[in-house]
């Protein structure tokens, strides 16, 4: 290969580059915005329940099966502000406590009774119970977490193309420094 033809084969692998590094921090900012927002998001309106966990050793955590109390400990006494404390005050605070109603029935179960009879009381205070209890659970897996979740796997693909581009930056110098030699 002639020297002329190597020299350009190394300026469009510089190119590229180049073009590589601009994309990669691009998209790693753009995966950051997502990450500030969906976490911002998140501790926002979680904030704005001013929801917060038993205390340790209190009766409401005592009461709970023994796993439930471990994952609720970790918690106790702090203002639920993240997904993993949302999935966590769902999971094995609010999920236990509608597990006691209805004998463990869910709510469109104990709907379907109240339509049957719907002159039962217990019935009706049962379905909006479980109604209220379910809608809260879903809210704080589905907006909580959830988007906690995908704001977390922005944040890795935002690391992840700034690193890259830090990488194509080095070797883009390695490659100008290769072409300046010769």
């Amino acid at each position: 290969m002639a020297k002329a033809d190597r020299k350009i084969i190394d300026k469009v692998f510089i190119l590229l580059g180049i073009v590589t590094i601009v994309i990669l921090l691009v998209v790693g900012a753009l995966s950051w915005k997502a990450y500030s927002f969906a976490t911002n998001s998140v501790k926002t309106e979680l904030a704005a329940q001013k929801v917060f966990f038993p205390p340790a050793n209190s009766k409401a955590i005592k009461e709970l099966p023994v796993s439930d109390q471990e994952q609720m400990d970790r918690y106790a006494g702090q203002q639920l502000l993240t997904g993993p404390q949302a999935k966590v005050y769902a999971d094995n605070f609010i999920s236990f406590h509608l597990s006691k109603i209805a004998n463990g029935k869910t709510y469109s179960q104990v709907s379907s009774e109240a339509q049957a009879d719907p002159t039962n009381p217990t019935l009706k205070a049962q379905e909006q119970t479980l109604f209220q209890g379910e809608t809260l659970r879903g809210l704080l897996l589905g907006d909580g977490y959830a988007y906690w979740t995908f704001g977390q796997i922005a944040q890795y693909a935002a690391i992840t193309s700034f690193v890259g581009a830090a990488i194509m930056a080095l070797l883009v110098l390695l490659g100008l420094r290769h072409l300046n030699k010769s």
